[in-house]
């Protein structure tokens, strides 16, 4: 068989003419998990909240090992392509963090995550209205990221159509130091330091990682440093301390901005000016920390404490224009946010695992809240533009959440597993407006939410390989404090004619697993969905928020990963997405000055940033040690980027190549890659800014890109 490495490097003449190159040295790929193992389940904690596999859960949940190997181990989209239903888009704009959507939950969000909810270690990354991110996921610490879809997700409380969850490795018996360089096209660089181990009674794992980019397009300039530690202490008789703490520096981070179409046609590596001018840019810094008690009770019964604090400053530069930020109602074009989050869960469980009909349950509460400061300021002073100015606005913002909820799982037959489950949460809200002048009137308001999501599945083990299950739940997503801010008519305080989406969720689905090891997933899904939260105007540098009566999510996924012959193994995914209003309303159309919505929205519109095929397949040869070659190719369908489908994305195929080359010594492995990412040099958008006001829905991603790494660990 020819050795892999000369049929990419054959390749890259054809990456070189189709668009321009800057390759660093770097890597990122790892031989600790290369070592020849026995197949076993994927063991999740996501779904149920104790350990079960994978195979045994009534609901479409996936285990997702982060091992480095050909990828830069920057972004949680790398390593989650390969699971269905969830779309990750790397928008190529660390000003605004990751775009993610669980079957069409969180499409809509023009920055961070929402719609789905995000845990490191169990501390959320998902703040109590239901605004996320994911620059703090410590991907160099990671151990696994378990993503759950469907009904189940609903017993994480609010804005939950989907869970994701990264965790990190306890400490590792024999120590063992990590070190990576990764690189390539557009000035990109990573460095990562990992020490993981143990002694005596306590284990650890340390991590560090400094990020830099020049950025695919113009104006793309970014940085971000990452740390996270996590200590864990064996207090014996079963009891657990762990310690958490981590770190997220983002000094600057440029924003391109959304091109037109006609701007992203014409070349997609352009910013807008705007950008310049007003040097639209962001910056974050993120530190908090938290503690983790477990402890048994008998032999049947657990008791598990958590609690967490954090600060978060952010402060944002647009690109309002200045006549636009003169208005009274407007609150400038600088965003500044500074304060305190934290808050707790605690969690009784039985589990009688060893019992003829084992039977699980598991009864809590939780608590979290934010403190937020926001501020705004004119993004000019004088004739300068691109610097804090007067002040315009100045709100203190509280939102807090205080759950209870019980779920259980029972083996009543021998060949049935049943689980259900139920969440009551309340959602509360609070802003006192600072800043009352003339034409800005008092903003200042309450709002408080309510709900109670029951959530049942039914699980029937057709035979050793093959599961059969269906499940069923009530979901809700609140606003935003964004999206709650402003009322459509103008006047001032919140807006209380929103008010949250509620949900109603089903799936069908079918597990196989092959004796080889393999396995092959479907699922089938509906979400019909009441009072969904769509815009209503954007105007003056103000987007007002309404609620629409109905609209429905339905699909179908497919996975299958499967060992082929000696050396090789594929990987597809597939998601089927029918994501559309089912009630006509009016909105305002992009690049108007409309202050009340006056363009009429057809029943059977397509819910916008929502593909209706998604595709990645994977082709993998090569062994623990020696050469190895991945090809990937990725597919989307055509998606439309505002509420009036009257403009859509491109549908699009990439493919990209891989290479790497593993060795090791007695107490040092060393792995090498080589990638080749969009070898045909599409022109498409990574993402999108779904019902942009100025019409720049477009994110284009990078053309043909060459990255490279080495990682390499050494064990004492």
């Amino acid at each position: 068989m020819l050795k892999p490495f000369p049929f990419l490097v054959a390749a890259l003449p054809i990456c070189i003419a189709l668009g321009p190159l800057r390759v660093a040295h770097a890597a990122d790929a790892d031989a600790t998990d290369a070592q020849p193992k026995p197949v076993l389940p994927d063991i999740v904690v996501t779904a149920t909240r104790s350990e079960h596999s994978a195979f045994d859960v009534p609901g479409a949940i996936d285990s997702v090992k982060v091992a480095p190997g050909d990828s830069l181990g920057v972004n949680p989209s790398e390593f989650l392509q390969g699971v269905p239903g969830l779309l990750t888009r790397d928008r190529q704009n660390y000003a605004q963090d990751e775009q993610i959507s669980i079957r069409g939950f969180g499409a809509r969000s023009t920055f961070g995550v929402r719609g789905v909810h995000l845990y490191v270690d169990g501390i959320p990354a998902t703040m109590p209205d239901g605004q996320g991110q994911v620059s703090n996921f410590p991907l160099g610490a990671a151990e696994r990221i378990e993503v759950l879809r469907g009904p189940f997700s609903a017993l994480y409380g609010n804005s939950s159509g989907g869970v994701i969850q990264i965790f990190t490795a306890d400490g590792s018996d024999r120590p063992e130091w990590r070190f990576d360089a990764t690189g390539g096209s557009y000035g990109t660089l990573r460095l990562g330091a990992n020490a993981r181990g143990r002694e005596g009674i306590v284990g650890y794992n340390v991590d560090l990682s400094q990020f830099h980019t020049d950025g695919y397009r113009g104006h793309g300039y970014a940085e971000r440093s990452n740390g996270n530690a996590k200590f864990t202490f064996d207090l014996g008789a079963g009891r657990k301390l762990t310690l958490l703490a981590n770190t997220v520096a983002l000094p600057n981070a440029d924003d391109a901005l959304g091109l037109t179409r006609a701007q992203f046609e014409t070349d997609p590596r352009q910013a807008v000016a705007s950008a310049a001018l007003f040097d639209t840019r962001k910056s974050v810094h993120q530190q908090q920390g938290g503690a983790i008690y477990e402890q048994p009770l008998s032999d049947t019964q657990s008791l598990r404490v958590l609690g967490y604090l954090g600060h978060r400053d952010v402060e944002q530069f647009q690109s309002i224009p200045v006549a636009t930020q003169k208005a009274a109602t407007s609150p400038g074009g600088v965003i500044e946010l500074g304060g305190d989050y934290g808050g707790g869960d605690a969690r009784w469980t039985y589990n009688s695992v060893l019992a003829e009909r084992p039977f699980d349950l598991a009864v809590g509460v939780s608590y979290d809240r934010q403190d937020q400061h926001r501020q705004g300021y004119n993004n000019y002073l004088g004739s300068t533009l691109g610097v804090k100015g007067a002040l315009r606005r100045d709100e203190q913002n509280l939102v807090s959440n205080f759950d209870e909820y019980a779920q259980a799982t029972w083996s009543f037959a021998d060949n049935w597993l049943a689980s259900a489950g139920l969440r009551h949460s309340e959602v509360k809200f609070s802003a006192d407006d600072n800043y009352i002048v003339p034409g800005n009137g008092n903003d200042s308001g309450r709002a408080d939410y309510s709900a109670t999501t029951p959530v049942a599945g039914l699980l029937y083990r057709a035979n050793e390989q093959w599961h059969l299950y269906a499940s069923y739940g009530r979901g809700f997503e609140t606003p935003t404090f964004n999206e709650l801010g402003y009322r459509p008519d103008g006047s001032a305080g919140i807006n209380f004619g929103l008010v949250p989406a509620r949900s109603r969720n089903g799936e069908v689905g079918s597990k196989w697993h092959f004796e080889s090891g393999g396995e092959f997933d479907v699922a089938v899904f509906n979400a019909d969905t009441r009072n969904e939260i769509a815009v209503a105007t954007s105007s003056g540098g103000r987007t007002t928020y309404q609620n629409v009566d109905r609209a429905r999510r339905r699909g179908a996924e497919f996975k299958l990963d499967l060992p082929l012959a000696a050396r090789w193994h594929a990987q597809l995914a597939y998601t089927y997405l029918d994501a559309k209003f089912l009630s006509p309303f009016l909105t305002c159309p992009a690049a108007s000055t409309c202050t009340k919505p006056n363009t009429p929205v057809a029943a059977g519109a397509r819910i916008p940033g929502v593909p209706r095929s998604n595709l990645y397949a994977a082709l993998r040869w090569g062994e623990a040690l020696g050469w190895n070659a991945t090809i990937e190719a990725n597919a989307a369908s055509a998606t439309p980027v505002n509420d009036l489908n009257t403009q859509y994305a491109p549908g699009y195929g990439t493919l990209s190549l891989g290479t790497g080359y593993v060795f090791e010594t007695a107490s040092t492995t060393v792995s090498t890659f080589l990638r080749v990412q969009n070898l045909f040099d599409k022109n498409y958008a990574g993402s999108v800014i779904v019902n942009e006001s100025n019409g720049r829905y477009f994110e284009p991603a990078p053309g043909c890109s060459v990255f490279a790494g080495v990682h390499v660990t050494w064990k004492r």
